[in-house]
């Protein structure tokens, strides 16, 4: 260790170490559980980062460092990225949401969009999924985050070739289905519409819907639709004084967050910001509740295709582009549920002292 990591390490007690792999293996890897460890006391705040071969990370994984180790997996789901951590020997989360803020620091911590926890099913489920924000925040649900999920929970059993698990989350019961081309399939369940249910205090505008409802954000004047996917979405295609709205245009961290924490969003809001490419084809960034601009949303993606087929913008089958790159979201009309698909991949392996 440089004698400025060694300073870094006595300065925080704390240190972290990472192996890297841009071509994950499920040989050997990850078949065993990790091995189960106290509640955490610190978080990550100093970290080296190596790049062994395959051989070196399944040996680097299934070695305890020490007793204060915890091991993690990082995924990313189009640039959307969590911390995987194996908690099916808890049904408490093996990081305080304090401690998840700290690690998803991409200063100072590992760097992610959220840390998400395999749990033990409850109510008839294989699985239970928790996870927290970047800020420390709990959503119900995250769609990129589950497709991930999945991914893990294939690594961790040694699952080869398709496989769907039924998953416990706070949106309700999600499945999602492992696709022979190693892309995941979600079943969304049904958009909740009704809006003190997703909830808004916008008044209905179509039968119980709030759709393309009027709401004034410095001086603009945008329309909203209201959906919920398990989690609350304000989904926007312009405003009365834009003529075209080019979401590439806008700068989501300021006027982001005058949405997520407006008034008529009791439980705050992820926003979705749309540009009909064609009624096929449809362009959106997201500022995500409790993470702010990132590179995808599943669950924001199901939200615009649903509000774009309620506004008569587009089909119920849509490619949808997002800055990490493009779903396939298909709202049914004969069950009324809504599915995802897309890629989730393993980045890097690690762990961290506590």
């Amino acid at each position: 260790m440089s004698p400025a990591a060694a300073a870094a390490a006595r300065a925080t007690s704390v240190a972290a170490t990472f192996s890297a792999s841009t071509t994950p293996s499920s040989r050997g890897l990850l078949r065993r559980p990790f091995p189960g460890t106290p509640a955490p006391r610190r978080a990550v705040a100093s970290m080296a980062v190596s790049a062994p071969r395959s051989a070196a990370a399944a040996s680097f994984l299934e070695r305890r460092e020490s007793e204060r180790a915890l091991h993690f997996v990082k995924y990313q789901g189009l640039g959307n990225d969590f911390i995987m951590v194996d908690n099916r020997d808890s049904a408490v989360p093996k990081v305080t949401p304090e401690e998840a803020a700290k690690m998803c620091d991409r200063n100072f911590g590992i760097g992610a969009d959220g840390v998400i926890f395999v749990m033990p099913g409850v109510n008839g489920a294989d699985y239970t999924m928790r996870i927290f924000n970047s800020d420390g925040s709990e959503p119900e649900m995250c769609g990129n985050g589950v497709r991930c999920f999945a991914r893990f929970i294939a690594e961790l059993e040694n699952l080869q070739g398709t496989h769907s698990f039924k998953i416990h989350t706070g949106a309700g019961l999600i499945i999602p289905e492992i696709q022979n081309d190693g892309k995941v399939k979600v079943d969304m369940g049904q958009p909740i519409l009704n809006g003190p249910d997703v909830p808004t205090k916008l008044s209905s505008t179509k039968n119980e819907a709030v759709v393309q409802a009027e709401m004034v954000i410095d001086g603009l004047t945008w329309y909203v639709t209201c959906v919920s996917m398990g989690n609350p979405h304000c989904v926007t295609f312009g405003a009365k004084e834009l003529k075209d709205l080019h979401v590439d245009d806008w700068d989501l961290s300021d006027v982001g967050p005058k949405f997520e924490h407006h008034d008529m969003f009791p439980a705050r809001t992820n926003t979705e910001f749309v540009q009909v490419l064609s009624r096929s084809h449809l362009k959106m960034r997201v500022w995500e509740r409790g993470a702010g601009a990132t590179l995808a949303c599943g669950t924001g993606a199901c939200a615009v295709v649903v509000a774009a087929v309620l506004e008569g913008r587009a089909e119920r089958k849509c490619v949808v582009d997002l800055p990490g790159g493009p779903l396939e979201i298909e709202w049914r009309e004969d069950n009324n549920h809504v599915y995802m698909t897309g890629p989730a991949e393993a980045v890097f392996y690690g762990s961290f002292v506590h």
